[in-house]
């Protein structure tokens, strides 16, 4: 068992070699503490699945010696696990008030919010887990209150970036300074721990400001209704959407629980305060078109979402030709079909549609390769440490960091075991890592037996045999069979009539055996039905014996 002793050791269990669902461990002394506990996405591979948890099976298996969870921020890749781990983990959570706020109602609704406690630490504060000294550094971000760890270990202090950007114009808090960071930098710094995600981008992302007179711009072109969509936790853009409305002489509508969400949990914490008088989504229709912006989520292609819904029809806010929808967001890899879809189906009833192509309507919340730079001259780590990305964007972040004068970068993935200090910075050793499934109510392998039959159903379909025998397993009767998802539709009952035979052949064939009847039958079936269809669909057999 891997147990840190008089060292520094880095264990990511997610987020590397992936966007999303990250988990870090670090480790000295016989302890460990976490950074972040996130989700992903499910995508295709998972039928009828939602939700991917990150498997922490090694750090469940030495939760004696876990001592606390970290969040860095409150996007759903980082803290969207809490809920379903924190109570069986048992160890506190530690939070800025806002992020903290977003995850009492995770467990509120869990209904774990007695089960687990919750510290709530201020913007730059400092605490102690064990050999671990924490404090918080404000970054900007596309969420609020986004805060770095600088880690301090009796072998060297780690700087853990979360995810950031640099911005000048951040609309909503005061990220560090480049004097602050410097400063963090003079004291030293063994490993710099860093998001990945725009590694191959050769321009910075963007002042969050910036995007605030093309919006005007967008909206005030627009001479129908207008709706935006918007990442729901960026605060701050809601906050500018907020001043286009007030600029355009447009009422304000929100559309979507995940906004008012956010806004709620903005307020609570001191932002969002000076926000135009919005209007309920039941009101938009009866206001004119020209007079009303609404902003809804739903722009990764969300079925459920609210803009997927305004697209549809069915929706409280109706649109119609003539009207505009601004998406201030960027596609997500993998949503680009989703989006597509939706895009198509404004772009069939007329409705203009408006993306950070046509116009500067939105900015990343993650780091190009000039900002990765300064924060490399800033920070000046002794080895660089890529996370929170793909392979690409974690090997393209250690090649620009080599090439940009950092002494070492040593790039690993889920699993890794990181030797930190003493010495080199090395790979030791690989433990298991994996991931889950909420499928419903119940979390449960995403490689086990549930999803892989699932997998084969959606992929070969099923069929569905029973057959009734008397006292001497003759047949009573036809055989019942039924299709699901089989590609069998105009010669569906030539298919069925083929199947039965060969159904009656295997009983004739199979006496007093009903294992090896069940077989007979089941391959039977398999073989007409590939015959007719090129594919091995699933098929099962159920026999009944009447005496």
């Amino acid at each position: 068992m891997t147990t840190p002793k008089d060292e520094l050791l880095f264990l990511a269990l997610g987020g590397s070699n992936e966007i999303g669902m990250n988990v870090n461990l670090y480790g000295c002394q016989g302890k460990w503490v976490m950074v972040d506990l996130g989700i992903t996405f499910a995508n295709a591979d998972y039928p009828g699945v939602e939700l991917v948890l990150p498997d922490l099976e090694f750090i469940e298996e030495r939760k004696s010696d876990l001592l606390g969870i970290v969040l860095t921020h409150g996007h759903e890749d980082h803290i969207g696990a809490v809920a379903y781990f924190a109570a069986d983990l048992d160890v506190p959570l530690y939070a800025t008030p806002f992020t903290a706020t977003l995850i009492r109602g995770k467990l509120v609704e869990e209904g774990i919010d007695d089960l687990v406690e919750l510290k709530v630490i201020p913007m730059e504060g400092r605490f102690e887990l064990g050999p671990f000294g924490f404090r918080f550094v404000t970054l900007a971000h596309s969420i609020l209150e986004m805060s770095a760890c600088v880690i301090d270990t009796p072998y060297g202090r780690v700087f853990h970036t979360g995810d950031w950007k640099l911005d000048e114009e951040p609309v909503i808090g005061t990220p560090s300074t480049a004097e602050q960071l410097t400063a963090i930098g003079d004291e030293g710094v063994l490993a710099l721990v860093c998001d990945s995600t725009n590694a191959f981008n050769s321009t910075d992302s963007g002042s969050e400001g910036s995007v605030r007179a093309d919006l005007i711009k967008s909206v005030k072109a627009a001479r129908g209704r207008v709706v935006v969509t918007t990442f729901a936790s960026n605060a701050a853009r809601l906050q500018t959407l907020g001043e286009v409305a007030r600029e355009c002489g447009r009422k304000l509508c929100f559309a979507g629980r995940s906004l008012h969400r956010i806004i709620e949990a903005a307020q609570t914490n001191g932002y969002l305060k000076d926000m135009p008088p919005l209007v309920d989504m039941e009101a938009v229709d009866g206001l004119p078109r020209h007079e009303v912006m609404v902003v809804a989520t739903g722009g990764q292609g969300e079925a459920r979402a609210a803009l997927a819904r305004i697209a549809e029809g069915n929706h409280p806010v109706k649109l119609e030709e003539g009207d505009t929808v601004i998406f201030s967001s960027k596609q997500i890899p993998g949503n680009e079909i989703a989006i597509g879809i939706i895009m198509n189906k404004l772009a069939e009833r007329n409705i203009l549609t408006v993306t950070e192509k046509q116009a500067h309507v939105h900015v990343s919340g993650h780091p190009g390769q000039p900002e990765l730079a300064a924060l490399y001259d800033w920070i000046r780590p002794e080895v660089l440490i890529p996370v929170h990305g793909e392979r690409r964007h974690m090997a393209e972040q250690a090649r620009f960091a080599l090439a940009h004068g950092v002494k070492n970068a040593l790039v690993q993935s889920n699993g890794d075991v990181v030797r930190l200090a003493p010495g080199r910075p090395e790979i030791i050793g690989q433990e298991r890592t994996g991931r889950l499934i909420l499928d419903g109510e119940t979390i449960i392998a995403a490689d086990g037996g549930t999803i892989n039959e699932r997998r084969r159903l959606s992929w070969y379909g099923l069929i569905a045999v029973a057959v009734a025998l008397d006292g001497d397993d003759s047949l009573l009767g036809e055989p019942q069979i039924r299709l699901h998802g089989v590609p069998i539709e105009e010669d569906r009952e030539d298919f069925l009539e083929e199947a039965s035979e060969a159904v009656k052949a295997a009983v004739r064939a199979n006496k007093g055996d009903y294992d090896q009847l069940r077989e007979s039958v089941r391959l039977a079936v398999r073989r007409v039905a590939t015959s007719w269809t090129g594919k091995k669909p699933i098929v099962e057999v159920l026999i009944v014996e009447t005496a």
